[in-house]
């Protein structure tokens, strides 16, 4: 069946169906799960700013992953990491279908593994081999040509098995001190469900985003959320990291050595908490994180 053409098609009902995967995308083409929602958002308010002046658009879907892919594209830009989108040459190399084995380790690559690949080879890859997508979308997705396609995913491929062959023995970074204090005072705390000791910690202007859901600002308000994490029991925190950055993972009680259903991020200012963003009701963001337990 033809896609619907985007004036007949409920576009929230549609964002709320392909949002995890156009954050899929976006996270490994960033190289990180919490910029990758960044990104999301960003290409989110594009694309409904964009809504009135197009004309019907006969693939919604390829719509809104073409603009996340731009919107990829210029945070690349942005951080000064985006390396040549073009080959010089457009070799037409035929990008054969792969056998089940290989496609399972490509889909289950880590993020800093994409971040390797050139991004044309990035693209290519994750849009066929992670999410599915035909040689044609590819092309229509990224604006190449046919021939740039089939050689940016035919060596995308071939980088990814070298790198499978390489060990992963990299050290990874820790939590700092001043870090490990803050996490483990707020986690103490909620674990322990004593949320007036958590509403000290807070700065009178704390600002909330509860991801995919609402954003609240100050004390009184901020307050609501904690008054609702009081009334359920399907949480338990730890302190941890979340693609290197210090995070709070939260855990199934009755699966603690489970992996994590979501995380929450937060900043602090002049030794207050300022911001807090919660990622349960986009529990999708921490597909593919790397996801590590505090064990200081």
């Amino acid at each position: 069946m033809a896609p619907e053409p985007l004036a007949t098609v409920d576009i929230e009902a549609l964002l709320a169906r392909i949002r995890p995967k156009l954050h899929r995308y976006c996270a490994r083409m960033v190289g990180s799960v919490i910029d990758g929602e960044d990104v999301l958002q960003d290409a989110l308010i594009k694309a409904m700013d964009a809504l009135p002046s197009v004309s019907p658009v006969v693939n919604p879907q390829g719509w809104l992953f073409r603009i996340a892919h731009n919107t990829a594209l210029d945070f690349l830009r942005r951080r000064n990491r985006q390396e040549a989108l073009h080959s010089a040459e457009e070799v037409d190399m035929i990008a054969g279908q792969l056998d089940e084995v290989e496609s399972r380790q490509i889909a289950a690559t880590s993020l800093r593994t994409f971040m390797r690949l050139p991004v044309a080879q990035r693209s290519s890859v994750i849009l066929m081999d992670v999410l599915g997508c035909s040689l044609a979308e590819v092309c229509d997705i990224m604006d190449f040509s046919m021939p740039a396609v089939k050689a940016a995913l035919h060596r995308g491929r071939t980088q990814l098995r070298e790198f499978g062959e390489e060990p992963d023995d990299a050290p990874r970074p820790g939590l700092s001190d001043a870090d490990r204090m803050r996490l483990n005072a707020y986690v103490g705390h909620f674990n322990a469900r004593d949320f007036d000791a958590i509403r000290a910690m807070i700065a009178d202007d704390v600002r909330l985003e509860l991801v995919n859901r609402t954003r609240l600002k100050g004390k009184a308000e901020v307050s609501t959320y904690f008054g609702n994490y009081s009334k359920i029991s399907d949480w338990h925190l730890v302190a941890g990291q979340v693609d290197g950055r210090p995070a709070i993972l939260v855990f199934d009680p009755n699966e603690l050595k489970g992996r994590p259903k979501y995380f929450v991020l937060l900043n602090w200012s002049a030794e207050r908490l300022a911001t807090i963003r919660d990622f349960r009701h986009a529990a999708y963001v921490i597909d593919g994180a790397e996801c590590v337990v505090d064990s200081g």
